[in-house]
């Protein structure tokens, strides 16, 4: 094989892998349908936890001080928290109002219960600008 006969021959591999990968990320209406259906059924299992008494061990629940997610801010996170004195996520924010006020086990962050809490207060707040660091 010639060099020209080799680069027209990487020329054309190269080309080909780079027109398998656009496609990568194209999708279809159905695509989003169903990620947003998985999304929402996420987060109404999120909303159940919310309202439920027993994550903790005094009976607390989290809608008790949040209702409806209320004044949890996602969109603010990352972001200084001085209870725990560092930048955390809206996940170890959850986890720290678990253990605290109602009093119950920290849970792992990628724990499915933690992402459904997390997929719930941004559910609702769904439309509102990204503002990472606000307080």
């Amino acid at each position: 094989m010639t060099k020209t006969s080799r680069f027209v021959a990487a020329l054309a591999l190269c080309g080909a892998l780079f027109a398998g990968s656009a496609l990568a990320d194209e999708f279809t209406d159905n695509d989003v349908d169903h990620w947003m259906g998985e999304f929402k059924a996420t987060a109404d299992k999120g909303r159940a936890l919310w309202v439920d008494g027993t994550l903790g061990s005094n009976g607390v629940a989290c809608a008790q001080c949040h209702p409806n997610a209320a004044n949890t801010h996602p969109e603010t996170y990352p972001k200084y928290q001085k209870q725990l004195g560092r930048v955390v996520t809206i996940g170890e924010m959850i986890n720290w109002c678990i253990q605290n006020p109602l009093e119950g086990e920290e849970m792992k962050l990628d724990d499915p219960r933690i992402v459904a809490m997390q997929a719930y207060v941004n559910f609702e707040r769904r439309g509102v600008e990204m503002s990472p660091g606000k307080h």
